[in-house]
């Protein structure tokens, strides 16, 4: 070893002590370094606030000096230079402004020579107008206005500059323009308080300013154009602008709006709903009186921007009140019994987002917004468009359609200021002939298909005319729709064009219930392009099929009662496979049917099951016979669902003879009358009748049932001419014990339907409406009250002033509703009984009827007879009728279709099979020599004698929906002996014909002749 054995000297890198932790150290150094950096950060902020203050004590120094510089030059350009240099000081630019106008315009373009001049005094007249708009109360707002008036204004830069003042005032302008000067006019606007406006020493400073632009620059330049659209984006958009300028301003800006400049209008900036609104209300303060005036381009520019504006509005800003399923005022196609339908249980994907909160409009904003749907500016728009070019016309449908779809509750209200105006028939024919007969359904189907193609132009028409021709016919009669009517009041169209239109309807239609269903796009209401609907309107692909499903259906009903298309013209069997489209429909059903619950209404079905969509709002596309198939298919599903067993138990109840129908009630009124019911007679000693139920014992108790409860004598139905029934509408109907008997009626009705039972009953048109939720016009009070029809005709075609007629918006009953025939001075006049006038609108007692509203009148008449007076009555027996009869089974079918399902087919009684699906019992047999001359006496009858012959053998006089196959039992003949003296007898229960052995043909004649003529009674033995 070199070095001695020594102790190793012991080195602690960690610290003084050797216990200490690796975290303790840890913590130690970062506790030093954040001290360390604190420190520094301290430092260095004590010298940026040393630099600030520096700062801050050399600008003051330097504007102390600046500012006793200025004092020493106000109206100089060294003064000048330091009021720019020296920014927003109020002090100063008061002074200035002060100066320069005490000492003139001379004054403020002295200098103007100098290079620096236009330069600077831009810069100054821009730090004027911001202290304007941010103190526009203030004092010295007069002196800044008028100094930025004068520098603006090419005629006083014209006097002191020359040639050269219109370019200096422009160039001024420009430098403003580009900072804001539209927006800085509106603050100062809006901070004037509206009960100021009148001694306001501002405001006829400002509101020069506002036009000044347009005397400045050419009205083809750019900068006019964009000053044109700052104007409307930024001041047009004030609140009650009117009500905001004294009259000579509001004068000098109404004379000065360069609206003839429409044409070349840039897109407007995007500006809030609220601001639209209140654009929209100020032009129609603007320009309606300039309408004349305007040249044609102009107008139609002006017609497509408030359009742009109106379909980018959500639904119902224009009433303030968030978009709900209530209506804010009744619309002309809804029916207020419509409300009460249930909605189905159905599985859903998409969910509702909650609309955006809407403004709250002043009441005199409403109402300049309401002067764009009055009949007087619409008739205005109309008549000038007429005189126009074609892109005029066009561009007014397309306003107006955008006026429906942003003011839905004004709907029938826009589309009966044109009607009632006289312009609807041209309108109807103008839209018919100038575009939509060239539609092509294809070509706006590819629309749906394709959105983001180039939109068809023939979409808007199709709309507007189908809105408007479905209106019209609200009001029109059948003779007016025929042609047949000698007054004044005609159908636009004439029938062949209705079928060409029709069709065209039809193929929209189905191919919109066909096509694919993009739950998104068709579940947005405010989207105006892309995928939510076709170009150029706001309403959505379901809209659209609405308003074309709409009208479609009206005009297909006129054609259900008076036929005028040709064969198979709304059917669509040839563009799809009945049975796949069969199974279709029947697997939708059961999917709703066995769906988690979430109500929808019938318009979101045709979304969620095309098949059914179809089957619900166009059902005259597809074969009625289908469609009863279809009906009995979903009966059978329902039997099924409830796991029935036909053989198994059933509710025996027992009915006296003598009062079976309030027995029924008692028995039945809470009876599942979907289940298997057995009867027992009670006969009238109170003993029960022989004989096991087996099914007709059932039919005899229900057609018995029937003829009671249906007995007009009861007072719960009234018949019309045509001895079909509605309820009665007298007030005692709608007391709670009767509206259960319509409750009950209504079950039993059901009932029949559920089981296939024929009843020989025929209800009125207007009342089977209601069952499918739909409303009856004044067309359908024709069959109900043909005196009030005339009546009401008489007034729609009245060439006078309806006022002298003394009408009001009322109706006076007795209960009854006795209506005689229209004298002038007393529409209503009462027969008989205590009168009560009831208001068809709030206080219509004080509502004159007018030539503007009298088709609304006539409207509420024929709605409060045919709706209101039987709403009560009508909704009970819709409730007990829902109970049995799905209400979407009931939507596949019209009015005259669903009287068939019920009573069934008016078509002549088949023969062939008939006897084809006859069975005989006894001794009888189909080579029978009764039997071949039985079938050939009734071959031999006519169709009255046939009819004759079903009433007595299966009380129902209507052969069976889908043929005699499905009579239920069949129709059946037993011999009943050889005497020939005995009349033929019936078991109307199982539709059997007790028919003795005659020797002769002759003989069997006149015994069947006799009995069918002479109702023989019904034989029980």
């Amino acid at each position: 070893m070199f070095f001695p054995q020594e102790r190793k000297r012991q080195i602690n890198l960690g610290g003084s002590s050797s216990n200490t932790s690796l975290a303790s150290i840890t913590d130690q150094a970062k506790a030093r370094r954040t001290e360390r950096i604190q420190l520094k950060r301290q430092n260095d902020s004590a010298t940026q606030i040393q630099a600030w203050w520096r700062g801050v004590a050399a600008m003051r120094a330097t504007r102390v000096q600046m500012r006793q510089v200025f004092e020493q030059d106000v109206a100089g350009l060294t003064g000048l230079r330091c009021l720019v240099l020296m920014g927003r000081d109020e002090e100063v630019l008061a002074k200035w402004s002060e100066t320069m106008v005490e000492r003139g315009e001379s004054s403020l373009y002295a200098a103007a020579s100098q290079p620096s001049w236009l330069v600077l005094v831009r810069q100054a007249c821009f730090l004027l107008l911001r202290s304007v708009a941010a103190s526009p109360q203030s004092s010295n707002v007069v002196a800044h206005l008028q100094v930025i008036n004068m520098l603006v204004s090419p005629d006083v830069a014209s006097r002191h500059l020359g040639t050269k003042g219109r370019e200096a005032a422009g160039n001024i302008l420009l430098y403003l323009l580009r900072r804001g000067f539209y927006t800085s006019l509106a603050e100062a606007i809006r901070s004037t308080p509206i009960a100021d406006a009148k001694t306001s020493k501002s405001l006829p400073l400002l509101i020069p300013l506002t036009t000044v632009a347009f005397s400045v620059y050419p009205a083809t330049s750019q900068e006019y154009a964009d000053s044109f659209a700052a104007l409307i984006s930024s001041i047009l958009t004030i609140p009650l602008l009117p009500n905001r300028l004294p009259l000579q301003s509001l004068t000098h800006m109404s004379s000065r709006l360069p609206f003839a400049a429409l044409t070349s209008l840039p897109p407007l900036p995007e500006i809030t709903i609220i601001d639209r609104l209140h654009l929209l209300a100020n032009l129609a303060t603007f320009i309606p009186p300039r309408y004349a005036a305007l040249p044609a381009p102009a107008l139609t520019a002006y017609v497509k921007l408030i359009t742009s504006i109106f379909n980018t509005l959500p639904p119902n800003a224009l009433e303030g009140a968030p978009a709900a399923s209530t209506p804010q005022s009744r619309s002309y196609d809804s029916d207020s019994e419509d409300e009460s339908r249930p909605t189905v249980s159905v599985v859903s994907t998409f969910s509702a987002t909650p609309p955006p909160p809407l403004p709250v409009l002043d009441a005199r904003t409403q109402k300049r917004l309401q002067t764009l749907i009055s009949p007087s500016h619409l008739n205005t728009l109309l008549s000038i468009t007429q005189k126009q070019s074609d892109a005029s016309r066009r561009a007014l449908f397309d306003l107006i359609l955008a006026l429906e779809g942003s003011w839905p509750s004004k709907r029938s209200e826009i589309l009966g200021a044109i009607v009632v105006g006289g312009a609807g028939t041209s309108v109807i024919k103008e839209l018919w002939r100038g575009s939509v007969r060239r539609a092509n359904a294809s070509s706006i189907l590819q629309e749906y298909t394709r959105p983001s193609t180039a939109s068809d132009a023939s979409i808007p028409a199709l709309l507007f005319l189908a809105d408007l021709y479905n209106h019209a016919l609200l009001t029109m009669g059948d003779d007016e729709f025929f042609g047949s009517s000698t007054t004044s009041g005609r159908n636009p169209l004439s029938l062949d064009e209705l079928t060409v239109f029709s069709r065209l309807l039809l193929d929209v239609a189905f191919g919109l219930y066909q096509g694919p269903q993009d739950t998104d796009a068709m579940d947005t209401s405010t989207s105006t392009t892309g995928t939510s609907g076709p170009k150029g309107v706001r309403f959505t692909w379901e809209e659209v099929r609405e308003k074309v499903t709409k009208c479609l259906v009206a005009i297909h009903a006129r054609d259900s009662r008076r036929p005028f298309t040709p064969p198979d013209h709304w059917l669509v069997s040839n563009q799809i496979d009945i049975r796949s489209f069969v199974e279709a429909a029947l697997f939708e059903e059961q999917q709703i049917s066995t769906g988690n619950a979430r109500a929808v209404t019938t318009r979101q079905i045709a979304r969620l099951a095309p098949r059914l969509g179809i089957l619900h709002n166009i059902p005259f596309s597809i074969p009625f016979s289908t469609r009863v198939q279809v009906f009995r298919s979903f009966i059978y599903s329902d039997i099924l669902a409830r796991g029935e067993d036909p053989h198994g138990s059933r509710l025996n109840i027992t009915v006296r003879r003598e009062h079976i129908a309030q027995d029924g009630f008692d028995r039945l009124r809470d009876a599942d009358l979907k289940g298997r019911i057995g009867i027992q007679f009670i006969d009238q000693f109170g003993e029960e009748e022989a004989g096991i139920d087996g099914g007709g014992v059932f039919k005899e108790f229900f057609t018995s049932l029937c003829r009671e409860v249906f007995d007009t004598d009861r007072g719960l139905w009234l018949a019309n001419k045509k001895n079909e029934l509605y309820p009665n509408p007298h007030t005692y109907a709608v007391e709670p014990h009767n509206l259960n008997w319509y409750r009950f009626i209504g079950r039993i009705i059901g009932k029949a339907m559920y089981e296939g039972i024929l009843v020989d009953i025929a209800f009125a048109g207007f009342f089977l409406a209601k069952w499918l939720g739909k409303q009856s016009f004044l067309d359908d009070l024709a069959s109900l009250d043909p005196e009030l029809y005339n009546g009401l005709l008489f007034l729609k075609h009245y060439s006078g002033n309806p006022e002298d007629l003394s009408l009001n918006f009322t109706v006076a009953t007795d209960g009854a509703f006795s209506i005689s025939y229209y004298r002038p001075m007393s529409l209503f006049p009462v027969d008989f009984g205590v009168t009560k006038t009831i208001n068809l609108i709030p206080n219509g007692s004080n509502i004159p009827v007018t030539k503007e509203n009298r088709l609304q009148y006539i409207y509420y008449v024929s709605h409060y007879r045919l709706s209101r007076q039987i709403k009560q009555q009508s909704e009970a027996f819709f409730e007990g009728l829902s109970e049995i009869i799905d209400h979407k089974w009931l939507k596949m079918f019209n009015q005259q279709e669903l009287q068939i399902l019920i009573g069934g087919t008016d078509s002549p009684v088949d023969m062939d099979d008939l006897q084809g699906n006859t069975q005989y019992g006894g001794v009888f047999d189909a080579n029978h020599p009764t039997i071949i001359a039985f079938w050939r006496v009734v071959r031999s009858f006519d169709q009255e004698q046939r009819r004759s012959l079903l009433r007595f053998v299966t009380s129902c006089s209507r052969p069976p929906l889908l043929g005699f196959k499905e009579l239920i039992p069949n129709f059946a003949i037993r011999d009943a002996g050889s005497d020939e003296l005995r009349l033929p007898t019936s078991s109307t229960c199982v539709n059997l014909l007790k028919l003795p052995r005659y020797s002769s043909e002759k003989v069997l004649r006149t015994k069947l002749m006799q009995a069918i003529t002479a109702n023989a009674g019904f034989d029980l033995s």
